[in-house]
C-alpha cells in the first residue's frame, strides 16, 4: 500500500518529455528515448511474438531476463567471460585476464551500463612507472557486505583472508562473525552493523578497523536482508543469536534511525565502543543522495558509500534484480558534487560499489568522486561461482552460498586467486592512468574533464541520453578539498566513560576483584557505558568480567544511549530516567533503571526510558521501573527485560531473549517476532487486538515453567527496583497468573519440534549403535 501513488520511484533512460507527459513529476536525472523509440522496441517484440513459425507449437525464444540464454539478452557475465576470468586468477595469466577484460569493457561499449557510454579523453600520457604501485590502489578495494549465512564460512573465509594479504578490507556483512577469527589473518576489517544488529556485540565490535551502518542496500532498496530459515544452520544461529531453522528478516533501519541526528547518535555509540575505528555509512544511489550524504557527513561518519543497484546478492527475489535502484554513476556523481559545494568532502570518504569488473570502471569511478571501491560478484567468482542464481535455495553446486555441508566441500577457491584478480584490476587500471597523465589515484578523483560522452550518440537508444549533470563540475572557492584530507572530531575526548576507565583500572587490569562508583549524570553524558565496555572486551574478550565486578550507581537524568552495547560484569543503575536507545546493543551484566524515591509519580504510568530501548540486544539483564517508549526490544536476540509498559511496536522482529511486559502496550505488538518469548499482564483483556498476530500465537500461562520464569522475573524486579507494582503482583500472585498471555512466535515454535524431533532421533541411533556395539568395545569405549 505505500507504493501506492507514493510516486517513490525515478526513471532511468526515459526522455524528460515523456516523463513529464506520461509520469509527471517523476524524477528522470539522465534523459533518454523518446515514444518514437519506444515504439520501436515495442514493434520489434510483437513482430518476433507473432513472426510466421513452421511449427506453430513452437515456444518462443527465451529473454534471457535473469539467467543467461544463448539466444536471449546480453549479460555482461557471460559463460564466456566467467571461464576467462577463472582461467585467468587460478593460473595468474595476465594474457587471460586482457581478453576478460576486453570482453567486458568490449559489453560497456554495447551499452550494458552507463558508464559504457563514456570513453576517456586522450591526454599526454607519461611512463607506468611514475604511476602509483599497484599495492596502494589496492589498499583501497574492498569486498562488499555478504553475510556470513548467506555465503558458506570457507568462502567468506577466503575473501577476508585475501583481503588481508592485500591491505584492502573485506566485509562481514549483518552476520556477525566467529570471534576465533579475530586473532588470525580471517578477521574481517569492516564489521557491519546493518539494521539488525544480528550478533553485533562490544567483542565483535572492538575488532574492527571500519565499522559499517547499512541504511540501504543498492540491490534491493528499501527491502533490507533476508536469510531463509533453511540457511540457518546451528552454527549460524549460534553466531546470530538465534534459533536454527528460523528466517532472519532485516528490514530498512527504520526501527532505529528515522533522522540525521538519529543516525549521528549511532555514528557516535560505534565511535564510543571502537575509538580506533572509521565509521562508514552505506547509502543507495538515486537522486538527491546528495543532500543525505551531506547530513551524514555532517553527523561525523568518517566515509559514506554509495551503493548501485547492479550486482549485489543472488538471493534477491527476481522483482529486485530488476527495476529496483538506480546505477552508482549518477548517486556517486550527486553526492561528489553536492559535498563539493558545500566544503563537506573533505571530511569524508567516498566509496562506491555495483558490480565493478575491471580496472576501467575503477577509473570511471574515480573520476566521479570515488576513493574507495568496493567489489562482490566479481571476487566470488574468482572463488568458483558460476552465476546460478541459486543463493537463495542453498543449493550452490561449488559451495558458495551454501550451508550444506556435502556441497560445502566442493569448495575450491584460494586466497590467492582474489589476489591475483585485484592485482590485475590494479594494474590494467596503472596503465590507463599512465594514459590519462595521472600520477596517483587522488589526483583523478573528480577529473570528470577527463571523460567523454561521444559513444552515447552513435546508438538509436542512446542518443537522448545528456549526462551533463554528472559530468558538471562545481564552481568552488581555490582550496576546497576533492577529497578526504582530514578527520572527524567525533568529540569523544571528554566523555564520562574516562573517567569511568580510570576509576575501574584495578578491575581491569585484574588487581582488584570488585569495585563500586558512584557519581552523577546528566543528559548531556551520552553513550555512557560504552568506551567502557569496549575497553573491557578488549581486554577480556567476548565473556567480559565476572558477573558484578564492576557495580556502578548514577543519580540524575541520563543522556541518549545509556548503557549501550554494555559488556558482562558491570551493573549499572540509574536513579532518575533515561532516554532513547537505553541499553542498544546490551551483550551482558545489569542494567536497572528506576525513579528517584522522591518521584510523586506513580512509576508504573510514567516512562522512565525513551524509544528503541533494548534494540539489537544480545544479552544480558534489564529492569525498568516504569513504561518504556515506542519499539522496546526490536531485535532483542538474548536480553531479559522486565518493564511495566510500553508503546507501539513493541518487540518487533525480536529473534530470541525473554521479555516481561507488566502494563499496557501499544499496538503492533511483536511484528515479525520469530523468536524468543515475551510475557504480558493483559490488565483490560485488550492486547489481542493490540498484538499483530501474523507471526505468533497468543497462548495462557499454565505451563510451570513459564509460571515459575514470570514468578522468578517478578521478584528480581522488585529486588532490584523496589517497584510497587511489582510487590502488588507478588502479593496476590495466585489470582495474577491468569492475566498474564504468553507471546510465542509460529517459527520458534516450529524450530524447537524440529530440534527435539532431531535429538529423538539421535538419542534413537544411539540406543540401536549400542544394542549393534559388541561388549567389549563399550568397555574398551
Amino acid at each position: 500500500q505505500s507504493y501506492a501513488a507514493a510516486q517513490i520511484f525515478e526513471a532511468v533512460g526515459i526522455d524528460s518529455a515523456v516523463v513529464e507527459r506520461y509520469f509527471t513529476g517523476t524524477r528522470s536525472v539522465i534523459g533518454g528515448v523518446g515514444l518514437a523509440e519506444i515504439e520501436a522496441e515495442t514493434r520489434q517484440r510483437h513482430q518476433a511474438a507473432f513472426i510466421p513459425r513452421p511449427d506453430p507449437y513452437e515456444d518462443l525464444e527465451q529473454a534471457g531476463e535473469y539467467q543467461w540464454r544463448r539466444e536471449g539478452e546480453q549479460h555482461l557475465l557471460n559463460p564466456e567471460v566467467i571461464a576467462l576470468l577463472q582461467q585467468a586468477v587460478r593460473s595468474n595469466d595476465a594474457e587471460r585476464y586482457r581478453r576478460f577484460a576486453a570482453l567486458v569493457n568490449d559489453g560497456h561499449r554495447q551499452q550494458a551500463t552507463l558508464r559504457a557510454l563514456f570513453s576517456l579523453r586522450s591526454q599526454t600520457p607519461i611512463s607506468l612507472d611514475e604511476v602509483e604501485s599497484a599495492e596502494a590502489i589496492m589498499r583501497r578495494f574492498c569486498t562488499g557486505a555478504m553475510s556470513l549465512g548467506s555465503i558458506s564460512p570457507e568462502a567468506h573465509e577466503t575473501l577476508a583472508k585475501a583481503m588481508n594479504a592485500i591491505g584492502g578490507k573485506s566485509n562481514t556483512g549483518e552476520g556477525g562473525e566467529d570471534p576465533a577469527r579475530f586473532s588470525d589473518d580471517r578477521c574481517s576489517a569492516i564489521k557491519q552493523v546493518a539494521s539488525g544488529r544480528f550478533g553485533v556485540t562490544p567483542h565483535y565490535l572492538v575488532n574492527a578497523r571500519e565499522i559499517q551502518i547499512k541504511i540501504c542496500q543498492g540491490a534491493k532498496p528499501g527491502e533490507g536482508g533476508h536469510l531463509p530459515g533453511h540457511k540457518v544452520s546451528e552454527y549460524i544461529a549460534w553466531l546470530r543469536h538465534s534459533v536454527p531453522q528460523v528466517t532472519l528478516i532485516s528490514p530498512p533501519p527504520h526501527h532505529d534511525i528515522y533522522s540525521i541526528e538519529d543516525l549521528a547518535q549511532l555514528i557516535y555509540d560505534l565511535k564510543n565502543v571502537n575509538p580506533q575505528a572509521d565509521i562508514s555509512v552505506k547509502l543507495v544511489s538515486l537522486s538527491g543522495v546528495g543532500t543525505v550524504a551531506a547530513g551524514v557527513a555532517k553527523g561525523h561518519a568518517d566515509t559514506i558509500i554509495i551503493a548501485g543497484y547492479d550486482g549485489g546478492t543472488g538471493a534477491s527475489p527476481a522483482s529486485s534484480i530488476k527495476h529496483a535502484g538506480i546505477p552508482w554513476e549518477i548517486g556517486l556523481a550527486e553526492t561528489h558534487q553536492t559535498l563539493l559545494l558545500n566544503d563537506l568532502r573533505g571530511r569524508v570518504r567516498l566509496q562506491t560499489d555495483g558490480k565493478l569488473a575491471t580496472g576501467r570502471d575503477l577509473v570511471i569511478a574515480a573520476c566521479l568522486g570515488a576513493e574507495e571501491y568496493g567489489f562482490a560478484t566479481l571476487p566470488l567468482i574468482t572463488i568458483g561461482c558460476i552465476m546460478m542464481r541459486k543463493c537463495h535455495l542453498g543449493t550452490c553446486p561449488v559451495g558458495i552460498a551454501t550451508q550444506m555441508q556435502g556441497l560445502r566441500e566442493k569448495f575450491r577457491g584460494r586466497p590467492e586467486d582474489v589476489i591475483n584478480y585485484f592485482r590485475f584490476v590494479a594494474e590494467e587500471a596503472r596503465e590507463i592512468m599512465a594514459s590519462l597523465g595521472v600520477r596517483t589515484l587522488d589526483e583523478l578523483v573528480g577529473r570528470t574533464d577527463l571523460l567523454d560522452t561521444d559513444a552515447a550518440l552513435r546508438h538509436w537508444k542512446s542518443r537522448g541520453l545528456d549526462y551533463s549533470r554528472l559530468l558538471s563540475i562545481p564552481a568552488v572557492a581555490e582550496g576546497v578539498a576533492r577529497y578526504k584530507t582530514s578527520q572527524q572530531d567525533h568529540g569523544i575526548e571528554e566523555v564520562l566513560d574516562r573517567s569511568l576507565i580510570a576509576k575501574a583500572l584495578p578491575v581491569l587490569d585484574g588487581s582488584k576483584r570488585s569495585l563500586r562508583i558512584r557519581m552523577p549524570i546528566f543528559n548531556y553524558n551520552r553513550t555512557t557505558g560504552a568506551m567502557l565496555s569496549g575497553e573491557i572486551a578488549r581486554r577480556h574478550g567476548r565473556d567480559g568480567l565476572k558477573d558484578g565486578a564492576l557495580d556502578i550507581t548514577f543519580t540524575g537524568v541520563a543522556g541518549q544511549s545509556f548503557g549501550c552495547f554494555l559488556a558482562p560484569g558491570i551493573r549499572l543503575t540509574l536513579i532518575g530516567e533515561g532516554n532513547d536507545y537505553c541499553g542498544k546493543g546490551m551483550h551482558g551484566g545489569r542494567l536497572v533503571v528506576r525513579p528517584d524515591p522522591q518521584s510523586p509519580f506513580v512509576w508504573s504510568e510514567h516512562s522512565v526510558v525513551g524509544n528503541t530501548v533494548l534494540y539489537g540486544a544480545t544479552g544480558g539483564r534489564a529492569f525498568f521501573a516504569g513504561r518504556a517508549g515506542e519499539r522496546f526490544c526490536v531485535r532483542n536476540s538474548g536480553a531479559v527485560a522486565v518493564v511495566e509498559g510500553v508503546g507501539d511496536h513493541g518487540c518487533e522482529y525480536m529473534t530470541g531473549g525473554r521479555v516481561l511486559c507488566l502494563g499496557p502496550t501499544g499496538r503492533n505488538f511483536a511484528a515479525g517476532m520469530s523468536g524468543g518469548i515475551a510475557y504480558v499482564l493483559d490488565e483490560d483483556r485488550q492486547f489481542g487486538r493490540r498484538c499483530n498476530q501474523g507471526m505468533v500465537d497468543l497462548e495462557v500461562l499454565d505451563e510451570a515453567e513459564d509460571i515459575a520464569l514470570v514468578h522468578e522475573l517478578l521478584q528480581e524486579h522488585h529486588q532490584v527496583t523496589e517497584s510497587a507494582k511489582a510487590r502488588r503482583l507478588l502479593d496476590a500472585w495466585p489470582e495474577v497468573i491468569p492475566r498474564f498471555v504468553k507471546v510465542f512466535p509460529h517459527e520458534y515454535r516450529r524450530a524447537l519440534a524440529e530440534r527435539k524431533k532431531g535429538e529423538d532421533k539421535q538419542a534413537q541411533q544411539r540406543q540401536q549403535d549400542a544394542r549393534s556395539t559388541p561388549r567389549e568395545e563399550v568397555f574398551n569405549g
